[in-house]
C-alpha cells in the first residue's frame, strides 16, 4: 500500500506541475477508434520482442516527440486468449505474459539504444482487458527518443488485419523479421539493436503516460528609470 501511494504521488506531482503552467499530460498512441485486438478469435500474439509504432492511420511517429518529459505510465489492451492458445505461448515464448517499456535513443541506419527500461508487469491478470501501469520510477524523455513495448515473454496484445496506414518497427535482426522466436526483446539499459524490420497492417496495443517538463519562463524585466541632470 505505501509502495501504491508513493507512485501515485509521484504521478500527481509531475501532473500537477505540468498543468500548473499550461501543459497536459499527453498518451501517446492514443487514437479516437482503435482497433480492435486479436484474441481469442484468430489470436495472435507478440513475443520476445521490443517494437514501436510508426504509423497508427495518417499519425506518424506517434511515440516520439520534441519535447523532453517523463514518461510515468502506460497502458496495453489485451485480447482474452483462450486455455489452448495460453498453453501454446507458454511454450513457444515462456512463461509469464510480461510487458514493459523502453525509452530508446535514436542512432544511424535505424539502429536504437536502450537508455531507460521499466520493471516487467505480469499480464496474467488482466486478459480481456486494459490495465494501467504507473512506473515506480518515471522514464526520461529526452526529444526524439522513442517510447517502446518490451515483451520479454508474450503478450495478446496485437491487433492484425488493418489497413496499410498502420506500421511498427521490431528489434528483431533484419535478415530474419518473420522469424517471431527469435529473442529480441531488449530488456538491459544500454542494449543496442537494429529496427530495420518494418510490418505494415498491425498494431501494437499499448499507450504511454507522457508529462513534459515544464517551459522555463522569463520573468519580466524591469525599466530602469531614467536619470536627469537638475
Amino acid at each position: 500500500m505505501k509502495r501504491l501511494v508513493a507512485i501515485l504521488t509521484i504521478i500527481g506531482a509531475l501532473t500537477g506541475a505540468a498543468i500548473a503552467l499550461g501543459d497536459h499530460p499527453i498518451e501517446f498512441g492514443q487514437t479516437s477508434q482503435p482497433p480492435a485486438v486479436s484474441c481469442p478469435a484468430n489470436c495472435q500474439a507478440v513475443g520476445q520482442v521490443t517494437g514501436f509504432e510508426v504509423q497508427q492511420g495518417t499519425s506518424k511517429n506517434p511515440f516520439t516527440r520534441k519535447r523532453r518529459g517523463k514518461v510515468v505510465a502506460f497502458s496495453v489492451t489485451l485480447g482474452k486468449p483462450k486455455a489452448s492458445d495460453i498453453n501454446f505461448f507458454n511454450k513457444l515464448f515462456g512463461s509469464p505474459p510480461q510487458a514493459q517499456l523502453a525509452v530508446l535513443k535514436p542512432g544511424t541506419k535505424n539502429r536504437y539504444r536502450v537508455t531507460g527500461i521499466s520493471p516487467a508487469f505480469d499480464l496474467s491478470k488482466y486478459f480481456g482487458s486494459t490495465p494501467t501501469f504507473a512506473l515506480p520510477r518515471p522514464l526520461t524523455v529526452k526529444p526524439g527518443y522513442v517510447v517502446a513495448l518490451t515483451v520479454p515473454t508474450w503478450a495478446p496484445a496485437f491487433a492484425v488485419n488493418l489497413g496499410n496506414d498502420e506500421a511498427w518497427r521490431s528489434s528483431r535482426d533484419p535478415q530474419h523479421c518473420d522469424d517471431v522466436q527469435q529473442k529480441a526483446a531488449q530488456v538491459t539499459r544500454g542494449q543496442l539493436a537494429s529496427y530495420q524490420c518494418l510490418y505494415r497492417t498491425a498494431r501494437l496495443m499499448y499507450t504511454a503516460t507522457f508529462i513534459p517538463d515544464p517551459r522555463v519562463t522569463t520573468p519580466p524585466t524591469t525599466p530602469k528609470k531614467k536619470t536627469g541632470s537638475g
